[in-house]
Protein backbone atom coordinates (compact mmCIF):
# COMPACT_ATOMS: atom_id res chain seq x y z
CA UNK A 1 0.00 0.00 0.00
CA UNK A 2 0.99 3.42 -0.42
CA UNK A 3 0.34 7.14 0.27
CA UNK A 4 0.48 9.27 -2.96
CA UNK A 5 3.68 11.06 -0.83
CA UNK A 6 6.04 10.86 -3.69
CA UNK A 7 9.79 10.56 -2.17
CA UNK A 8 11.78 11.46 -5.68
CA UNK A 9 11.48 12.07 -9.05
CA UNK A 10 13.65 9.18 -10.83
CA UNK A 11 14.42 9.37 -14.14
CA UNK A 12 13.64 6.17 -16.97
CA UNK A 13 16.78 4.57 -17.79
CA UNK A 14 15.29 1.99 -20.29
CA UNK A 15 11.73 0.62 -21.14
CA UNK A 16 12.10 -2.32 -23.28
CA UNK A 17 9.51 -4.16 -24.79
CA UNK A 18 8.44 -7.66 -25.16
CA UNK A 19 7.81 -9.53 -28.36
CA UNK A 20 4.21 -9.93 -29.51
CA UNK A 21 0.86 -8.22 -29.78
CA UNK A 22 0.29 -8.76 -25.78
CA UNK A 23 3.32 -7.97 -25.12
CA UNK A 24 5.03 -7.12 -21.62
CA UNK A 25 8.06 -5.17 -20.77
CA UNK A 26 11.05 -4.52 -18.69
CA UNK A 27 11.45 -1.12 -16.50
CA UNK A 28 14.85 -0.08 -15.85
CA UNK A 29 14.37 3.26 -13.24
CA UNK A 30 17.01 5.40 -11.81
CA UNK A 31 15.97 6.32 -7.89
CA UNK A 32 18.86 6.59 -5.79
CA UNK A 33 16.47 7.15 -2.64
CA UNK A 34 14.09 4.70 -3.23
CA UNK A 35 16.97 1.79 -4.07
CA UNK A 36 18.51 2.85 -0.97
CA UNK A 37 17.26 -0.20 1.07
CA UNK A 38 14.96 -2.06 -1.97
CA UNK A 39 15.25 -5.38 -1.60
CA UNK A 40 14.22 -8.06 -4.83
CA UNK A 41 10.68 -8.34 -4.38
CA UNK A 42 10.01 -4.91 -3.21
CA UNK A 43 7.01 -2.97 -4.31
CA UNK A 44 8.08 0.52 -5.55
CA UNK A 45 5.68 3.11 -7.54
CA UNK A 46 6.50 4.73 -10.28
CA UNK A 47 4.22 7.69 -11.31
CA UNK A 48 1.17 5.16 -9.53
CA UNK A 49 1.92 1.72 -10.92
CA UNK A 50 2.92 -0.58 -8.35
CA UNK A 51 5.67 -2.35 -9.75
CA UNK A 52 7.88 -5.32 -7.94
CA UNK A 53 11.22 -4.99 -8.20
CA UNK A 54 12.98 -7.82 -10.14
CA UNK A 55 16.41 -6.87 -10.37
CA UNK A 56 18.83 -4.41 -8.60
CA UNK A 57 22.01 -3.48 -10.56
CA UNK A 58 23.44 -1.81 -7.59
CA UNK A 59 23.69 1.47 -9.18
CA UNK A 60 20.73 3.31 -8.13
CA UNK A 61 18.37 1.69 -10.25
CA UNK A 62 15.92 -1.09 -9.94
CA UNK A 63 14.48 -3.08 -12.73
CA UNK A 64 10.71 -4.33 -12.97
CA UNK A 65 8.46 -6.24 -15.44
CA UNK A 66 5.47 -4.65 -16.68
CA UNK A 67 2.31 -6.87 -17.20
CA UNK A 68 0.27 -6.23 -20.35
CA UNK A 69 -2.54 -5.63 -18.49
CA UNK A 70 -0.60 -2.42 -16.91
CA UNK A 71 0.34 -1.42 -20.25
CA UNK A 72 -3.28 -1.49 -21.12
CA UNK A 73 -4.68 0.58 -18.10
CA UNK A 74 -1.65 3.08 -17.54
CA UNK A 75 0.65 5.27 -19.98
CA UNK A 76 3.67 3.58 -18.45
CA UNK A 77 4.01 1.94 -21.95
CA UNK A 78 4.59 5.76 -23.48
CA UNK A 79 7.49 6.23 -21.07
CA UNK A 80 11.20 7.07 -23.14
CA UNK A 81 14.78 7.02 -22.08
CA UNK A 82 15.22 10.18 -19.46
CA UNK A 83 12.02 10.87 -18.82
CA UNK A 84 10.86 11.58 -15.15
CA UNK A 85 8.64 9.60 -13.23
CA UNK A 86 6.92 9.88 -9.27
CA UNK A 87 8.39 7.39 -7.20
CA UNK A 88 7.17 6.08 -3.66
CA UNK A 89 7.99 3.19 -1.75
CA UNK A 90 5.64 0.82 0.05
CA UNK A 91 4.28 2.19 3.35
CA UNK A 92 6.38 0.74 6.47
CA UNK A 93 4.47 0.00 8.98
CA UNK A 94 4.17 2.35 11.28
CA UNK A 95 4.88 5.07 9.07
CA UNK A 96 3.13 8.57 8.86
CA UNK A 97 0.07 8.25 6.49
CA UNK A 98 0.61 11.67 4.87
CA UNK A 99 -1.82 10.92 1.88
CA UNK A 100 -4.27 8.63 1.07
CA UNK A 101 -5.30 5.29 0.94
CA UNK A 102 -3.07 4.27 -2.23
CA UNK A 103 -2.93 0.66 -3.99
CA UNK A 104 -0.94 1.62 -7.14
CA UNK A 105 -3.68 -0.19 -9.43
CA UNK A 106 -4.00 2.16 -11.76
CA UNK A 107 -7.61 2.62 -13.02
CA UNK A 108 -7.35 4.75 -16.30
CA UNK A 109 -5.54 7.23 -18.20
CA UNK A 110 -6.83 10.78 -18.03
CA UNK A 111 -5.24 14.02 -20.51
CA UNK A 112 -5.05 17.33 -19.11
CA UNK A 113 -7.20 19.79 -20.67
CA UNK A 114 -6.35 22.87 -19.25
CA UNK A 115 -3.85 24.68 -16.82
CA UNK A 116 -4.12 27.88 -14.76
CA UNK A 117 -1.32 29.16 -13.06
CA UNK A 118 -2.13 31.00 -10.29
CA UNK A 119 -0.05 33.22 -8.14
CA UNK A 120 1.74 30.04 -6.10
CA UNK A 121 -0.14 27.19 -7.18
CA UNK A 122 -1.74 26.09 -10.66
CA UNK A 123 -5.47 24.99 -11.02
CA UNK A 124 -5.66 21.76 -13.59
CA UNK A 125 -8.52 20.14 -15.00
CA UNK A 126 -7.87 16.65 -16.11
CA UNK A 127 -10.37 14.76 -18.27
CA UNK A 128 -11.25 11.02 -17.72
CA UNK A 129 -13.78 8.09 -18.57
CA UNK A 130 -17.14 9.20 -17.56
CA UNK A 131 -17.21 5.31 -16.06
CA UNK A 132 -14.64 6.25 -13.55
CA UNK A 133 -16.05 9.81 -12.92
CA UNK A 134 -18.88 8.38 -10.33
CA UNK A 135 -15.97 7.44 -8.61
CA UNK A 136 -15.08 11.33 -8.17
CA UNK A 137 -16.19 13.12 -5.39
CA UNK A 138 -15.47 17.27 -4.40
CA UNK A 139 -13.01 17.22 -1.53
CA UNK A 140 -12.33 13.87 -2.21
CA UNK A 141 -9.02 12.29 -3.05
CA UNK A 142 -7.69 11.30 -6.27
CA UNK A 143 -4.55 9.94 -7.49
CA UNK A 144 -2.49 11.52 -10.46
CA UNK A 145 0.49 10.12 -11.60
CA UNK A 146 1.21 8.54 -7.98
CA UNK A 147 0.80 12.04 -6.39
CA UNK A 148 -2.38 11.97 -3.82
CA UNK A 149 -4.93 14.91 -4.33
CA UNK A 150 -7.65 16.86 -3.31
CA UNK A 151 -10.72 16.95 -6.02
CA UNK A 152 -11.71 20.53 -6.31
CA UNK A 153 -14.64 20.15 -8.62
CA UNK A 154 -15.63 17.17 -10.94
CA UNK A 155 -17.89 16.88 -13.87
CA UNK A 156 -19.18 13.61 -16.01
CA UNK A 157 -16.31 13.44 -17.40
CA UNK A 158 -13.48 15.81 -15.55
CA UNK A 159 -12.16 17.01 -12.42
CA UNK A 160 -9.88 19.58 -11.06
CA UNK A 161 -7.08 19.64 -8.87
CA UNK A 162 -5.15 22.66 -7.38
CA UNK A 163 -1.26 22.25 -7.29
CA UNK A 164 0.68 23.52 -4.29
CA UNK A 165 4.21 24.72 -4.56
CA UNK A 166 5.65 21.25 -3.29
CA UNK A 167 3.60 19.57 -5.32
CA UNK A 168 4.91 21.90 -8.85
CA UNK A 169 8.39 21.42 -6.78
CA UNK A 170 8.78 17.97 -6.18
CA UNK A 171 6.90 15.94 -8.51
CA UNK A 172 6.70 15.35 -12.21
CA UNK A 173 3.04 17.25 -12.15
CA UNK A 174 5.19 20.64 -12.25
CA UNK A 175 6.11 20.23 -15.54
CA UNK A 176 2.20 18.82 -16.71
CA UNK A 177 1.27 20.90 -20.15
CA UNK A 178 -2.49 20.52 -21.88
CA UNK A 179 -2.46 17.32 -23.78
CA UNK A 180 -0.66 15.04 -21.23
CA UNK A 181 -1.59 11.76 -20.81
CA UNK A 182 -2.05 10.72 -16.55
CA UNK A 183 -2.39 7.69 -14.86
CA UNK A 184 -5.18 8.06 -12.49
CA UNK A 185 -6.45 5.78 -9.53
CA UNK A 186 -9.85 6.68 -8.07
CA UNK A 187 -10.18 6.48 -4.16
CA UNK A 188 -10.40 2.24 -3.58
CA UNK A 189 -13.29 3.57 -1.23
CA UNK A 190 -15.62 4.69 -3.47
CA UNK A 191 -14.96 1.04 -5.57
CA UNK A 192 -16.01 -0.88 -2.56
CA UNK A 193 -19.07 1.05 -1.48
CA UNK A 194 -20.26 0.48 -4.84
CA UNK A 195 -19.73 -3.05 -5.08
CA UNK A 196 -21.29 -3.86 -1.26
CA UNK A 197 -24.33 -1.32 -2.44
CA UNK A 198 -24.66 -3.20 -5.58
CA UNK A 199 -24.57 -6.76 -3.94
CA UNK A 200 -27.04 -5.66 -1.43
CA UNK A 201 -29.69 -4.60 -4.08
CA UNK A 202 -29.33 -0.67 -3.25
CA UNK A 203 -27.15 0.31 -6.15
CA UNK A 204 -27.54 -0.63 -9.63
Amino acid sequence: MFTGIVEEMGTVVALVPGVGDEADARLQVRGPLVTSDARLGDSIAVSGVCLTVAELPGDGTFVADVMPETLRRSALGELREGDAVNLERALAVGGRYGGHVVQGHVDGVGVVRARRPGPRWDDVEIGLDPALARYVAEKGSITVQGVSLTVTHVSDDAFGVSLIPTTLEVTTLGSLAPGARVNLEVDVLAKYTERLLAASGVAR
